[in-house]
């Protein structure tokens, strides 16, 4: 078959039709609705006052100042200390952290178990994990207290830390076990053939080629305790307040005028990790999202 051949017959399509100028148009008012609100924090976080006094809110600022990121970061009141937003940030890392990498080892080894042992009532196991994840987490909240109060862990790093783990295991068990079950089962089948056991197989032959679903759970997880407010504001304790929480702190006080450029820094200081995170690797969200959807 020659080149000529091999071109599907019809007309081809011209530069800019009505369906592709619509879809383009679509497409640049869709954008604009989403990006003018983050518009409009940037330029109002980079105003003094006296502009912002003024009322031209898209405006671009005449006298740029980054003070109000600088007093959001350092000093701005959070309650009855004014440290700024850095306390928050160091607690929500402490947070994220050891519950990220918690969430995901546990999530691959039970996805892992559930997807090619075929362990007796494993069914049974994974549909109670899947059914965690559609149980408002609301209605958990006064045994979990109770619970945690028991055992000394209520209000401190360890309590926050072990329920954002609880609460992620049956999303990050749904996405591991999907994702195992789309490899080659003969993979499997060989290393119990060379003797592997449970862990050995898990460790030499699958975490090696979970790379890609490991990405997508982490960019999930990471976005979903670091964005949390609920779980930090009841189960942090105040030495330990998220970002958010310290967010909401400082956009709700009532005293003294409100400072709305340092308001606006301080929402972006807080976005800017979930941000970062899907700039740099969202294409390879969508490649793990893609990798595991083959079969479930």
């Amino acid at each position: 078959m020659t080149a000529r051949q091999m071109v599907p017959d019809g007309p081809r399509p011209t530069a800019f039709g009505p369906a592709r100028l619509g879809i383009y148009g679509f497409l640049v008012v869709s954008a604009v609705f989403f990006l003018m609100p983050l518009y409009v924090m940037i330029v109002t976080s980079l105003k003094p006052m006296e502009e912002i006094r003024h009322g031209a809110l898209f405006a671009w600022p005449a006298n740029p100042t980054l003070a109000p990121w600088i007093e959001a970061w350092s000093s701005a009141c959070t309650g009855l200390k004014c440290e700024g937003l850095k306390v928050g940030f160091a607690n929500s890392v402490f947070i994220t952290v050891p519950s990220a990498v918690l969430a995901i080892t546990i999530g691959m080894v039970n996805g892992y178990a559930l997807s090619l042992w075929r362990l007796r009532w494993s069914s049974l196991l994974f549909g109670a994990l899947l059914m965690g994840a559609f149980i408002p987490y609301q209605v958990l909240f006064f045994p979990l207290v109770r619970m945690l109060a028991a055992i000394g862990f209520f209000g401190n790093l360890a309590g926050i830390v072990t329920v954002q783990v609880i609460f992620s295991l049956p999303v990050m068990t749904l996405l591991f076990r999907n994702y195992y079950a789309s490899l080659p089962y003969d993979l499997f089948k060989a290393a119990r053939v060379d003797g592997a056991g449970f862990w050995r197989t898990w460790r030499s032959v699958m975490l090696p080629l979970s790379g890609p679903m490991i990405v997508v759970a982490l960019i999930l997880k990471v976005t979903n305790t670091w964005n949390d407010y609920v779980l930090g504001l009841v189960f942090a304790g105040h030495r330990y307040l998220p970002m958010t929480v310290e967010l909401n702190n400082i956009v709700n006080t009532t005293h003294g005028e409100r400072e709305y450029n340092m308001e606006m820094a301080a929402t972006l200081l807080t976005a800017l990790v979930p941000l970062a995170i899907y700039f740099v690797s969202g294409r390879w969200f969508v490649r793990g999202i893609a990798a595991g959807a083959v079969k479930g």
